[in-house]
Order: C-alpha cells, then structure tokens, then sequence
C-alpha cells in the first residue's frame, strides 16, 4: 500500500508530495507485529508519549525486492512534486535525496531516471543520517550553479528495513517508511535568509548506525565524491555499532538527547540572533517566521529543545515548534520535508519559515527561509 499527498501552495514553484508506503501499524498492535517478524521486544516504550501513533512497514524482502520497490516510490514522489510544483518531470534541472540508509548507493540516480528526469541534469545523494533532507535544502540554497533552476529536494527513507537486520528495541519500535520532495526555484520561490551547516561530531557515539553508503572512514566528518555521470555523493562519517552484525544502537538515550539538544539550542540561538539583527536593519523588527518544521527523533528532543529555547528568550511565537508527525514514526530525513509540506498550502509570498535538522554523527542544518 502506497499513500501519497501532493501539497500546492499559493507561491508559484513551490509545491511537493509526501507519504508512506507499506502496511500501517499502529501502537496497538506494534508489539504483536514485531514478534510476527521475530523481534521480541522486552521493554515496550510508551509510544504514544514519544509522539507517534502509527507508522508504515514493508514486509520482509530481499535486496531486488527492496530497490525495485523503493526506487518505484522515489520516481512516483518526484513525479509528484514536479506536477504539484507546476512542472513536467522533464523541465526539472536537478535532483537533491537525502537519504539515512539507501538500499543501493546510486538509489538518487536510479530513482530521477525512472521518474523521467532528463539524464544531464544534476544530482546529489546526501547521507547525513537524519539530517541528510535539511543539508540537501540548504546545499540548493547556497550553489550559485542551481539559482533560478527547477529543482527537487527531498528525503526518502525506508527505515523497516532495519527490521531485518537489527535488535536494537528502540529502533525496532520507532523507525518506519515516509519521503518527502519539495520542487522548488531557489532565489525565487525559496530563498535562504540566514542558515547555518554544523558538524558538531558525535565524538562519544551516543547514536551509532551502520552507513549504507560508501564512505572512506577517514578524518574528515563529510566527504564530498563524483560517483556518476552529473551525480555527486555528500557524505558523513558515522559511528558504527560494535557489533557487525547490528545496524543500530540507540542504547544511550539521556545522553542522544542531552547531545541533541545542548547543541541544537546554542545553533537555534546563533541563527535567531542573526535573523534579528538583519530584520531590523531591513526595518522588518516585528517579522517571524510563520511556520516551523524540525526533525521529529521523537517528542521529548523537541519538547526539550523549545523549553530550553524559552529559557534562552526565545518563545514558540518567535520560532514555531515543536512540531509532531505522529503518524509516520521517526522516519529520519524525510520528516523535516513532510512536516513542512503539511503546512506549504497556508504560505504566502514573502512569509518566512523555520528549518531545523539534526542527525546522527553530530550534523546540524537552521534555515530560515523566505518564499516567493
């Protein structure tokens, strides 16, 4: 079962589509489904509390069946947010997935040929865990090279997958299957106000996952690679589990949050105070952003985050959040753009809205953009 929403806007080029796709499981009977997939979850968490309520799984297939399928719902979802986006597939000039695990590295090359996407045109596959959508928008933001082209960004994630492969009972019970694309015109329908890209560095590992993409393991956090004909590969050094035969370990879960949140809040506060300050040499004092999409790990980072926020004199009035997706799980980078597309039909020309991104590695991407 596939379900997918296109979602317009009142700006011209700006539009998308998002959705899940598998069986939907709900809190009810995700412990029963789990056990049928012979996972045995001795600890159930109070999902409900963490902020989600259901989430899309596939049934268990192997890697043929996985790309086939999860190559077939990226070509549909950027088909779908080209014509939402008032675009035929083939006027698209470039093509930016992020991705936390894709099922084969070339999946963004494979997914924009069978959608349609000219071969010339540009494409970026971007792997830094959750973060991986955001550090995509933010890319097509900056590049001198894609102002004024049509372009489509978003995140495609398949995180059931994961329930082939791991123990980890916290990943078993919130990780699920969503993407989100955006088309957008950057410089014109979505221009970058102030923003700033973070490798803080997960030093300690306090959330390890397995990288699904080729990676030289070096010194550097992110390496930048040519893998393709126009197809380049942006890439973040993740701590891996111990154990090779596991492809996640979510086992420190004060310290992810304390990680999460001590960072993200000193990244949110630079960026705000830099939005201030430039509002107000524009005489744009009273300006906000209307609509806020930050990643959804799980209720309790959010809720964290906009407390401390608070503290620091920054209330939700001025930065709209935390904001829920309790129908999809944690599915990493593609919730920032699901978020954000659930609220682009109630944008107006020159409305101002606020991207926060965080994942796994220590990678960090707050935007504020304008549209139209």
């Amino acid at each position: 079962m596939v379900e997918f929403e296109s979602s317009e806007s009142q700006v011209e080029n700006l539009g998308g589509a998002f959705g899940g796709w598998g069986e939907l499981v709900t809190n009810g009977n995700l412990v029963a489904f789990l056990e049928k997939r012979g996972r045995r979850i001795e600890r159930p968490l109070d999902m409900a509390e963490l902020g989600f309520d259901s989430r899309f799984h596939t049934p268990e297939l192997n890697l043929a069946e996985a790309k086939n399928l999860e190559v077939r719902v990226g070509a549909s979802l950027l088909q779908e947010a080209a014509h939402a986006s008032g675009w035929d597939i083939g006027e698209v000039d470039a093509v930016l997935l992020g991705l936390t695990a894709p099922v084969v590295p070339e999946y963004t090359a494979l997914a924009a040929e069978s959608a349609g996407v000219r071969p010339e045109a540009s494409k970026l596959s971007v792997h830094v865990a959750c973060d991986s959508s955001m550090r995509a928008l933010h890319y097509a933001l900056t590049d001198d090279g894609l102002q004024g082209k049509k372009v489509l960004v978003g995140g495609v994630e398949a995180l059931s997958r994961y329930l082939q492969a791991t123990r980890d009972e916290m990943a078993l019970q919130i990780f699920g299957n969503g993407g989100g694309v955006i088309g957008l015109v950057p410089g014109e329908s979505m221009k970058l106000v102030v923003g700033r890209s973070a490798d803080v560095g997960d030093l300690q590992g306090v959330l390890k996952a397995r990288m699904n993409y080729p990676h030289s393991r070096g010194q550097g956090l992110v390496e930048i690679s040519q893998v393709g004909d126009n197809h380049l590969r942006l890439a973040g050094l993740l701590h891996e589990p111990d154990d090779p035969n596991e492809v996640a370990d979510m086992g420190k879960g004060i310290a992810m949050v304390k990680f999460f949140v001590r960072n993200g809040v000193e990244i949110i506060m630079s960026v705000y105070e830099e939005y201030r300050q430039l509002m107000i040499e524009r005489g744009q004092e009273g300006k906000r952003p209307v609509v806020g999409s930050v990643h959804h790990a799980n209720f309790k980072i959010n809720s964290l985050l906009a407390k401390n926020l608070e503290k620091a004199g920054i209330s939700q009035n001025d930065l709209p959040m935390p904001w829920v997706l309790r129908d999809f799980g944690n599915v990493s980078a593609a919730s920032n753009m699901i978020a954000f597309l659930r609220q682009v039909g109630q944008l107006k020309p020159e409305d101002h809205v606020f991207f926060h991104g965080f994942g796994a590695g220590g990678y960090f991407d707050t935007m504020i953009v304008e549209v139209g």
